[in-house]
Formats: structure tokens, sequence, C-alpha cells
């Protein structure tokens, strides 16, 4: 590897860590609030040991949660940059050695198609072996622009988020209806709550799922607007509360992108409900 690719590498892999590590300001202030003004007494011990856990894990550089995640790559590229082979290996190689120094969690799974499905070919006790999944590249127009964002998925998360396509009979209500039931049962069911909604609205599941993945980039807790404090309202009216146990604070704050539509009945949601301490993102400007 060239000096060049070396230093990608190296500063790719302290994003990772940062990514797994730490809050940003905006959730630590969102977390705070919430604590001042739930009423429920079970429901605050749960929203002040997570902000114990958020400080103590950035202090010492250790992991959030146990389950450190899956990594997934945005990269965002102005015209007068180039996204190259080395480049991407670069990332990629960062990203393994993030994982290794984390550490990350060893989960990635041996053998062929039909063992790692059925997980009987045993699991890789190297953490950098969990490999990310497919890049997702955006030209911007800021020409100079060569952006990096690395997030970390965790599984409970995976498992409750939902694609699903939305008859909107020209009507806004009824998109709003359709996101708020399925953000209810994915947050009673996700069970590391409070959690913060990130909902991405396109043409296509791909599109969808990319658009949500921009809204958990750069979706900011302290700057809602109307949908989305809508959408977090609606869904903490249920009162589930943080990790089930009731109260005034099942989400935090919802982050929802949507994107380009086609004159079409239909609009495809993708919703992930992000747990307590996701969106687990950093980026990286090169």
């Amino acid at each position: 590897m060239s000096a060049m690719t070396n230093d990608i590498s190296k500063k790719i892999a302290e994003t990772l860590i940062k990514a797994g590590t730490t809050f940003p300001a905006d959730r630590m202030n969102a977390y705070k609030h919430a604590i001042v003004n739930e009423t429920n007494e079970r429901a605050k011990w749960v929203l002040e040991t997570i902000l114990e856990n958020a400080k103590v894990a950035e202090e010492e550089a250790s992991p959030l949660c146990d389950d450190t995640g899956i990594p997934h790559v945005l990269i965002e590229i102005g015209k007068n940059r180039c996204l190259s082979g080395s480049v991407m290996t670069a990332i990629q190689e960062g990203i393994a050695a993030g994982l290794r120094a984390m550490p990350g969690r060893p989960m990635a799974l041996m053998g062929d198609a039909s063992q790692r499905l059925e997980q009987s070919g045993g699991i890789d006790d190297d953490p950098g072996a969990v490999l990310p999944a497919p890049f997702l590249v955006k030209s911007v127009c800021e020409d100079d622009v060569f952006r990096v964002h690395i997030l970390l998925y965790g599984g409970g998360p995976s498992i409750r988020g939902r694609v699903k396509s939305v008859f909107h009979k020209h009507c806004m209500s009824v998109v709003m209806d359709e996101i708020v039931a399925l953000a209810s049962e994915a947050v009673l069911k996700l069970g590391c709550t409070p959690c913060t909604l990130s909902i991405g609205i396109g043409r296509s599941q791909f599109e969808a799922t990319a658009l949500m993945i921009e809204a958990q980039v750069y979706g900011k807790y302290d700057i809602q607007n109307d949908l989305e404090k809508e959408i977090t309202s609606r869904v903490n009216a249920a009162g589930c509360g943080p990790l089930g146990l009731g109260g005034e604070h099942s989400v935090l704050a919802t982050f929802l992108k949507v994107g380009s539509q086609r004159a079409s009945g239909v609009r495809i949601v993708s919703i992930r409900p992000d747990c307590c301490f996701e969106p687990r993102v950093a980026t990286l400007e090169l």
C-alpha cells in the first residue's frame, strides 16, 4: 500500500472506533432532556443508566454495546474527486483494522452458503473478518468533497426493521398512519429502547433504504421538522417507554428522508427502529 492509502486506512479505523464508542453531542443532550422530563421513575433510571454507559464508553474507548454491529458505508464524492479501487481497498482494510482494535465482536460465519445460513460452519474468531455491507456511493454537488460515513448496524434493529409498499390514496395522513403503525409495532418488539426512528421514502426498496441510511447520517436530535415531530409524538403516546417499562420516551427522535417520487399509487417506506445506542455513525473528510 502507498503512504496515501495507508493514511486512509488508519483514519477509517479511527472513524469506525469513534462510531462504535461515542454518542454525538446532540444525542447526549436528547438523553439529558428526556431524563429531566420523564415522570416514570423506572424509565428515568433506564435513561440515566444508558447515558452513564455512553460516558464510560467514550472515556475508555470501549464499545457502546456488546453487539458491535455490521459496518455500513456511505461515500459522498464531488466531481473533482476520484474513487479508485485502491481507495476502496484501503477503506475495507481500515474497517477490518478498526474492528480488531475496538474490538468488535467476532461474529463472521464460516463455510459455504448453506453452512452460513444455518450457522453450522463455525464462527471466525477474528473481529476483522466481519465484512462491511456493499458500499453506497453518492455524487454530491460540492466539487471537492470526499466524505466517508461509517455506520454500525446492530442485530435487534435489523430484525425489527421493515420495508413496505404504502398505497397513499393521494393523502399524506394515510402515509403517516402507515408509518406510525409500522413504527409502533417495531418499537414495541425492539426491547432496547428508547430508540431513534430512521425512515426513508423512495421509489423502490433499494432507494428507500438508501434514503433511510442518509436520514441516519444527517438526522439531528435538536432539529426536527413537523413530520418527524408528529411521528415521534404519536409513537410515544402508546407509553411503551425505555426497555418497555412504561414512560414517555419510547422514541427520542425521528430522522426522515423523503426522496424523489414517481407518479403511482405507491410509496416505498423503509423504517429502522435504531436501538438506544444507534445510529452509531461517524464521518471522515478525505
